[in-house]
């Protein structure tokens, strides 16, 4: 473990920071694209999983789009270099100054998600004198068993269109002229590893395809979103998602009409295994019955513990002592501030540094500034 991680230069940084393994994200989307290939899939990164600009510009350069939920998440991916054609805009609340930003660069697609948007979007666009490609955001009522904070493809959840309400939008598409529909798309959930909801999706899609074509209606475009999970708990063993049977499935299950183009929107399974988050150990803590470790790192730093009671692997790059069971928490004035609860490290104390792996997805970017604490600085493997 210990050969992975550049401990001699770590010891040299303040902590936190982000440690980006560049080998490791390069791995994982030459994977990706050689499998996606096989079946000519097109591939949109999800910026919302980690917007730093030097991951962004590493992923454009090996072709794929970018799946953007706001204005600044476009502005990143310009910044960064990705082509406006390549740029795909979902969410279920886009700002009319987000909506102007993507019709003044020229995006590929709005991904609309109601008749209020689809109305607001073709009077912007009609403004500027121009029409603009959409795709429906269907929600196709398939539940990816995941946690519930990030379940997106029910009923009860606030994304897409429900399959009751389609009529009515395709009417009301009709009327709107600066508007093209292209095609439509889906996004059930995140951190999906059993991928019977994925096989669901497949079933879905063809239903609702089978409803468009009865109005006449050529799907160009089909997006099957993201949610395609990473093993938080065996980092080192599964490093790079299954993305051979992942793809198979949808050729298997999805049966594309002549010309049509096929998206996915994987964002987590890119760059969850390449980031870690590394902390010095600031205090060992002993309790009335159990010990804990008090790290410079908060939730501030990777909230996914505090905010989904997630899993990630926890490591002492810096002992080679037995193990004992601890407490791992951060120093935040919230009782939410903890990593993990009784898990095994190996015997720590004060100065220790410790890694919390799989933070590349949803660290860095959601990281915060309470208790006015300063933003960690992110390292790459090949700049250190």
């Amino acid at each position: 473990m210990k050969n992975k991680f550049p401990i001699d230069k770590f010891k040299t940084l303040t902590t936190p920071f982000y440690y980006y393994d560049t080998n490791a994200l390069n791995d994982t989307l030459q994977a990706l694209t050689s499998e996606a290939g096989k079946y000519d899939y097109h591939i949109h990164y999800a910026v919302k999983a980690n917007a730093n600009p030097r991951i962004l510009t590493l992923i454009r350069q090996w072709g794929v789009g970018v799946d953007c939920v706001s204005g600044g998440e476009i502005q990143a991916a310009i910044d960064a270099g990705f082509s406006a054609d390549k740029i795909v805009f979902a969410g279920v609340g886009k700002a009319d100054w987000e909506i102007n930003l993507g019709l003044d660069y020229g995006i590929f697609c709005y991904n609309a998600e109601s008749i209020p948007e689809l109305e607001v979007i073709n009077e912007l666009a009609k403004s500027k004198g121009k029409q603009v490609q959409v795709a429906l955001r269907i929600n196709p009522e398939v539940d990816a068993h995941t946690h519930h904070h990030i379940t997106t493809g029910t009923k009860e959840d606030k994304f897409g269109i429900n399959r009751s309400q389609l009529e009515k939008v395709l009417d009301k598409l009709k009327t709107l002229e600066a508007l093209r529909l292209i095609g439509i798309h889906f996004h059930i959930g995140s951190q999906i590893s059993d991928l019977v909801p994925f096989r669901q999706l497949c079933r879905r899609t063809v239903e609702i395809q089978e409803l468009f074509a009865k109005r006449g209606l050529k799907i160009e475009h089909i997006n099957f979103g993201g949610g395609l999970g990473i093993d938080y708990e065996n980092p080192d063993k599964n490093p790079i998602p299954d993305f051979k049977t992942y793809f198979e499935l949808f050729h298997t299950y999805f049966p594309s009409n002549p010309g049509q183009q096929i998206h996915f929107e994987p964002g987590r399974a890119i760059v969850g295994q390449c980031g870690s988050l590394i902390s010095k150990v600031l205090y060992v803590k002993e309790g009335s019955y159990k010990k804990f470790v008090v790290l410079d790192a908060g939730f501030t730093d990777l909230i996914r513990p505090a905010f989904y009671g997630a899993y990630h692997q926890i490591e002492n790059l810096t002992s080679d002592a037995a193990e004992e069971t601890y407490d791992v928490v951060g120093p935040i004035c919230e009782s939410s501030d903890c990593f993990a609860k009784a898990i095994r490290l190996k015997e720590t104390k004060r100065g220790d540094l410790i890694a919390l792996r799989s933070a590349g997805a949803y660290g860095e970017i959601m990281a915060s500034q309470y208790n006015c604490r300063k933003l960690p600085d992110a390292y790459f493997s090949d700049l250190l």
